[in-house]
């Protein structure tokens, strides 16, 4: 905790990859930024992620797509299987010319800690951005001339001409100004990690050297799997629906409703089973999109703006449009206020489908029976270079991005 603030033009709380990402972006516009963070060492937990072309070209603009690319793997499909006999649903090209010419920007796969790092390091080595740890907001205040943020480790107050809030799902700061309550619990539950590509054998060996982004569709479950780290470690998430949860308790979505969910499963799943870690367990949120990011000199960004399920897998994603269209509009506006509500303008009601979107298709992943039956029929008849459906997601809207 620093004994003084110097006063910057913009204070970035939260030091994930949201903040970040817009600490990085404001830099680039020319404002000098202070980025806080509450933990004692900035760091990123979890296992992989993906990056459709969206978030390829807004870390392309950001300056980190190089960085970002030395590690990451490029996928060359997504495949759709089901869980429950095995049989392949349905697939995307990734490395073919209908998806080259159509996004320009690769499909990644990636560590979360490895595209933190890139962030982190971009932002610690440029010129107009300081970096604090340690410092827990506790109170913010904001006048016509600029933000105060108040701090529960000191009493010296940091000044600003504006603020974003990063400090996501559970953001204090939104929490103060949209007063909207806990994130919403979905039922579902994760478990996920990434262990050594060499300990795949058999089946799985097979599976992790395709490369292919994995997703097996099940009944109220699913998994999905794909390498990270330049193939040395592959990544898995188990993802289900708990019988047993309770508002007021954490006793659900335990290690044996897992077994047990996946008990019915194709040999291939329960092959990888044993293999995904199980040292945590993730409840899964979302929020209801609300009418306002922006409040003065205060604006609300990434997972504090717009949690989201990760059925679309665009959590990161959208934080980095974010960032992108946060940077634009500073470059527009030399005043913060109006550059937040340009931002907000440009990216409130995308983010905001996006996360509506992102619920539906955790249904349509979920589905049993005849359901699933009607579902598997139907995406079985699509092209593996057909992306119509999907493209709006993958294809950031013209103004929300940089001519860069």
């Amino acid at each position: 905790m620093p004994s003084s603030f110097t006063s910057p033009q913009l204070a970035v709380v939260g030091g994930g990859i949201g903040g970040l990402a817009a600490a990085l972006a404001a830099a680039r516009a020319g404002r000098q930024v202070t980025l806080v963070e509450r933990a004692a060492e900035f760091g990123e937990i979890g296992a992989g992620l993906q990056l459709a072309p969206n978030a390829s070209l807004a870390l392309e603009e950001l300056g980190v797509l190089a960085e970002v690319r030395q590690t990451a793997v490029v996928p060359p499909r997504l495949v759709m299987m089901d869980a429950l006999n095995g049989d392949r649903i349905t697939e995307l090209d990734l490395h073919s010319d209908a998806f080259r010419e159509r996004f320009r920007h690769p499909y990644l796969v990636t560590h979360r800690t490895d595209l933190h790092t890139a962030l982190l390091t971009a932002c610690r080595t440029h010129p107009a951005i300081t970096l604090h740890t340690g410092c827990t907001v506790v109170r913010v205040e904001q006048d016509g001339s600029g933000v105060r943020l108040h701090f529960a480790e000191t009493t010296e107050v940091l000044e600003a001409d504006a603020m974003v809030a990063a400090d996501g799902l559970r953001s204090v700061l939104r929490q103060a100004l949209v007063g909207d309550g806990d994130p919403v619990c979905s039922r579902y539950v994760a478990f996920r990690g990434a262990l050594p590509t060499v300990r795949m054998t058999g089946r799985m060996s097979e599976i992790a050297a395709s490369e292919a982004v994995m997703v097996w569709a099940g009944p109220r479950m699913h998994l999905v799997q794909y390498p990270v780290r330049r193939g040395e470690l592959y990544n898995q998430v188990a993802v289900f629906e708990s019988d047993h949860y309770r508002p007021d308790s954490d006793d659900w979505g335990t290690e044996a409703e897992l077994e047990e969910r996946f008990a019915g499963t194709c040999p291939a799943v329960r092959a990888a089973l044993p293999l995904v870690s199980r040292d945590r367990r993730w409840p899964l949120f979302d929020r209801a999109p609300v009418d306002t990011w922006v409040y003065g000199r205060i604006a609300l960004l990434g997972d504090a703006a717009h949690p989201m399920l990760q059925y679309l897998a665009q959590g990161a994603c959208q934080a980095l449009e974010d960032a992108v269209a946060l940077g634009r509009a500073l470059v527009e506006s030399a005043d913060a206020a109006d550059a937040f509500a340009s931002y907000a303008e440009r990216r409130q009601a995308r983010a905001s489908l996006i996360q509506t979107t992102a619920r539906s298709f955790g249904e349509l992943c979920h589905l049993e029976g005849m359901g699933a039956a009607v579902r598997n029929a139907l995406l079985a008849t699509r092209s593996s270079h057909d992306f119509d459906d999907i493209s709006w997601v993958w294809t950031p809207a013209p103004d929300t991005v940089s001519a860069a």
